[in-house]
Parts: structure tokens; sequence; C-alpha cells
């Protein structure tokens, strides 16, 4: 493999722990209505478990409510049942041909909960980004090159390491902020 294929593939992988990490945290509420936090919330609809957004659409009519309206209104009670089951704190009302979740406010106590679930996720996202540097290097050493070109890509790849570091601090940082502001 050579050097600049090594530092492209890393880059990629790099790419995707920042990706992932976006995604993880779109789906840690911060007490406004948003439809990726039902992202993980699956239905049991006609006995195979499916995921809700493909049932119903999801959308936010007011800055603190979601309106899930199910292609089958058969279907409603199950997506009922499975939002109570998700244990994300919704309170689904079900009026016969929507559902609609009215987001509470976070509390104290739970803005400072999600604050140090989402540090762990940025934790996640930087021993992800740790384990990419540690198999650049390996392919770095079995590349073989000239040992002033090896060093000068080991610096590439920390420098890479050190630029995702400070966008997962960033994002971090942005987060908290959106978390903890009232």
């Amino acid at each position: 493999m050579d050097s600049d294929m090594i530092i492209l593939e890393v880059t990629e992988k790099m790419d995707k722990t920042i990706e992932n990490l976006e995604k993880r945290f779109g789906t840690v509420r911060a007490g406004r209505a948003n439809p990726s936090s039902l992202d993980g919330v699956n239905v049991d609809y006609y006995g195979v478990m499916t995921p809700l957004k493909q049932l119903a659409t999801i959308s936010v009519p007011e800055a603190r409510q979601l309106l899930i309206k199910p292609f089958d209104k058969g279907a409603l009670n199950n997506i009922e049942k499975a939002i109570l089951a998700s244990n994300l704190g919704y309170n689904p009302g079900n009026d016969g041909e929507t559902i609609r979740i009215v987001i509470p406010e976070l509390t104290e106590e739970r803005r400072k909960e999600l604050a140090k679930q989402v540090k762990a996720l940025a934790e996640d996202a930087k021993v992800s980004v740790r384990n990419n540097r540690r198999d650049a290097l390996e392919d770095i050493k079995k590349a073989e090159l000239p040992e002033d070109e090896e060093k000068g890509m080991e610096k590439d790849v920390q420098d890479l390491v050190n630029d995702y570091n400070k966008k997962i601090d960033s994002l971090l940082k942005e987060k908290e902020e959106e978390l903890l502001t009232v």
C-alpha cells in the first residue's frame, strides 16, 4: 500500500467516525422536538420488528411537539406501545389517527445526565480515532518505506488525529451548550 493510500484510508475512517458521532448526538434530545430521537424505536408490525420511520411520517408541528402519522392506522397502538417501551421518557397521546408527543422540559438533573452521555459518546469517538491511528501506523510500518518518509507519514497521521480530536471537542462543546441552555 502506498503512502497516499494509507493517508486517504485513515482520513475516510476518521470522517466516518465524525459522521457517526453527529448521528449519535442527534439522537440525544435537548428539550426540543427532534424526529431523529425516535430513530431507535422499532415497532412490532404484523410480527416483524420494523423501524418507526418506515411506518409513519414524523413531523414537528411545534418546537416541543412531535406528530406521528402512520401510513396504516392499524399500527397506531403498536407504535404507541413501542414508544413507551423505548424508555425515551415520552408520553405519547393517541387520538385514533395520529400520535402526539409533547416533549417535557428537561430538568437540571436530566440535562447533566445527558451532558455526561454526550461526553461518553465523544470519548468513544476519540478512541475510534486512536484505533484508526494505530492501524495507519501499522500500515506505514508494513509499507517498508525509507525512514525519513516513514517519520513524515507518522507525523501526518498524528496531525490528522489532532485535527479530528479538535472536531470532536468542538462538536461536544456545541452539544453540551445546547443541552445546558434552558
